[in-house]
């Protein structure tokens, strides 16, 4: 691989400080490191490996000189950063929601459709950490098989608020022991032995902005324009890694027996048939690594042979955010 010089944008925040820890992991290939942030941020020490890399002020002029820029910011903050990184000759790898369904954009996980990345005009957007998971999941079975629709249920831990979301249950699980009040700011209701059955704010037609997302994105990453999704985003009490059940009707009818072989062979993914005596993986199971775990592959009983059902889980910090954008720009370094 190529030296590349590589800067991310948002590098204290929880996916900007994973994105380092996945770099240095995986062995990046970096010429010059820029570990971006705001001005008050500036002069921070963020590790890398065994070293340090310190915080610079994020402006228009932090960009020069550098190949590829992995964005881990708000919307606003990345649509106002993404004209000097053009201009800068850099790629940026996008991971907000900002340009993901832009025409001229890339929507990009590297198990599923690697060629989009090289039709870029400067942005490549990372997709949402939930349907990352799902389509690394059932990219296999759309190998045999063409998906003309989906039920999903997601079940998406904390962290993907963020560090407050984390630190809001852990307040919780304290308050709860010390016979406390338990506030909730980060989330619309305790988080603590509850579940929300909405993420995102509810647009038209009932569903949410995080719901959509599924059926929108799906559709660009697997170049499927008319794959129909139905999905519900609930937030569930668990620090970390989302886990999804996936409900899945073929064009053609296809047989569980085919459908375990081409899971267990899709870049990936990890086919769950006996984890630790389970057929199905869970949140902890599948925590820190970059490894998509899929089980309880059975025949869908409303669809027939045309239709199956999954459940899969994955690390949204690492596989939903972080490594899938430093996965992206390893396409280039190679």
């Amino acid at each position: 691989m190529k030296k590349i010089n590589l800067a991310i944008l948002g590098a204290t925040g929880a996916v900007g400080r994973e994105m380092l820890k996945v770099l240095y992991e995986r062995n990046f290939p970096i010429g010059e490191l820029r570990a971006l942030a705001s001005a008050k941020s500036a002069g921070t020490k963020l590790p890398f490996g065994n070293t340090e890399v310190t915080v610079m002020e994020a402006n228009d002029d932090a960009f020069i000189g550098m190949d590829v820029v992995l964005g881990a910011v708000s919307n606003a903050m990345s649509k106002k950063f993404a004209p000097a990184i053009k201009k800068a000759g850099a790629v940026y790898i996008d991971n907000s929601s900002a340009f993901r369904l832009d025409d001229d954009v890339p929507l990009v996980v590297p198990e599923i459709n690697p060629e989009d990345a090289l039709k870029h005009n400067g942005i490549i957007a990372n997709p949402n950490c939930s349907t990352i998971i799902t389509m690394v999941a059932v990219g296999g079975i759309s190998k045999i098989a063409e998906i003309e629709s989906m039920v999903a249920c997601t079940y998406q831990a904390v962290s993907g608020a963020g560090r407050e979301g984390i630190e809001e249950l852990e307040n919780q699980i304290i308050a709860e022991a010390k016979g406390e009040e338990k506030i909730n700011s980060t989330f619309p209701c305790q988080i603590l032995s509850n579940v929300i059955p909405q993420i995102g704010s509810e647009i038209e037609n009932g569903y949410t902005t995080e719901e959509m997302k599924m059926q929108n994105e799906g559709r660009k990453i697997m170049h499927l324009p008319d794959l129909k999704v139905c999905c519900t985003c609930v937030r569930v009490p668990v620090m970390r890694s989302h886990s999804i059940s996936v409900q899945i009707k073929t064009k053609n009818p296809v047989s569980i027996e085919d459908v375990k072989k081409a899971v267990a062979s899709a870049p990936g993914c990890v086919l769950t048939e006996d984890l630790n005596g389970r057929n199905y993986p869970t949140p902890l199971d599948t925590t820190d690594q970059d490894l998509v775990y899929v089980g309880r592959i059975r025949r869908d009983l409303i669809s027939g042979d045309n239709g199956l059902t999954l459940w899969c889980c994955g690390d949204q910090v690492r596989k939903g955010a972080a490594t899938n954008a430093v996965q992206i720009a390893e396409l280039f370094a190679k």
